[in-house]
């Protein structure tokens, strides 16, 4: 019993310094583990494993997602040369916008005719009112007249359409009041951009759990009272792709499937009006590259590059490492909200140039 007692107080006093260095740290010290905040864990991969550089991508670009982040005539020039240097050939504008403020994005992008096209929006406005819809049609056919060859990007995140200034609350897509503008747009032959849901980590409990936390609390939903939730809305636009099978539907950001492709592939099988944009997915199917390669491959007819990150070229070489190459465990947590190390999917030349151009340039010359 001495001998276990003698061994006891052997670990104690080895202990004790330990503890008296520890005891003796400021309280106010940041560079503590214990003070590290989430938004601001920002870790840095160690493996020493290829780390790949692609500037420019290997076949030309149709960026199928982005907005009117450019606002001055030098910002949008200097988009071009962005656009030059990393081999985008064409940008789509999702404007969001109707009536003067659609004339006026438009009017700032014009004096690029061959490398902007830009979407309009709806016009919601009194979508309340008994007899809603033939206003809004003929806004739509304004727009047209001015330039706008699509309409986008709509959005839904539980609560109705809520994209633009107006907040059409509990108008949702598959709503009968939507039928005419969606049946407008098929004779117009203007593709139809649609945000339904977000990613499913902001549904979620913002606990120890959520492995999206970083992100998902500052787009939290799951406080949200009367809201239709992630699988809900799903149900909505497919509801309202059925409905409406001459026009062309555009589900973004994977229809915010990123955690569930299996679901979105079976929607792809049904739906051959249906496409879906990768814009600002990248860090949500980058964790799971062998899964998402093999979904690029059976839907490589069905998906569209896009961005929704801004213009800076660097945010577009990010997508491309992503896309082309197999780099494994890296981490951009300034471009995206998440603390997830991604890696590249390695995707093939086939699968790349239609995912690039091809697929965008069977919507667009449809028209």
């Amino acid at each position: 019993m001495f001998q276990n007692w003698s061994k006891r107080l052997s670990v104690l006093a080895l202990a004790a310094p330990l503890t008296i260095l520890c005891q003796a740290l400021p309280a106010d010290d940041q560079d503590s583990p214990e003070k590290i905040l989430l938004k601001d864990y920002q870790p840095k991969s160690i493996y020493k494993i290829p780390k790949t550089t692609v500037p420019k991508a290997k076949y030309p670009i149709i960026d199928m997602h982005s907005h009117p982040y450019a606002a001055t005539p030098e910002q949008i020039a200097e988009w071009v040369k962005n656009m030059d240097a990393v081999g985008v050939e064409k940008t789509i504008i999702l404007t969001m916008a109707t009536g003067a403020e659609f004339d006026l994005i438009y009017q700032k992008y014009a004096q690029y005719p061959d490398r902007f096209e830009l979407w309009c929006g709806f016009d919601y406005t009194g979508y309340e009112q008994p007899g809603f819809g033939p206003a809004a049609t003929k806004e739509l056919e304004r727009c047209y007249r001015v330039g706008a060859r699509g309409v986008g990007e709509l959005g839904d995140k539980g609560k109705g359409m809520s994209f633009g200034k107006t907040r059409a609350v509990g108008l949702h897509p598959d709503d009968p009041r939507m039928d005419a503008l969606f049946q407008k747009c098929a004779g117009l032959k203007m593709p139809v951009n649609i945000h339904v849901a977000d990613p499913i980590w902001m549904y979620e409990k913002m606990d120890n759990t959520n492995d999206g936390l970083m992100n998902a609390y500052r787009w939290r939903l799951d406080n949200q009272p009367d809201i239709v939730g992630h699988s809900g809305m799903i149900d909505i636009l497919e509801r309202t792709v059925k409905k409406h099978p001459q026009t062309i539907f555009i589900a973004c950001h994977f229809a915010n499937l990123d955690y569930d492709l299996t679901r979105l592939g079976q929607l792809l099988d049904r739906y051959p009006n249906l496409y879906a944009d990768i814009a600002a997915r990248y860090a949500e199917t980058a964790p799971i590259p062998r899964f998402v390669s093999r979904f690029y491959a059976k839907y490589s007819e069905r998906l569209l590059y896009g961005t929704d990150m801004g213009f800076a070229a660097g945010m577009y070489r990010i997508t491309f490492r992503v896309l082309e190459t197999l780099d494994e465990h890296f981490y951009e947590t300034k471009q995206f909200g998440y603390h997830w190390s991604l890696n590249g999917f390695g995707l093939p030349d086939s699968i790349l140039k239609k995912l690039y151009r091809e697929n965008a340039l069977k919507i667009l010359k449809k028209r």
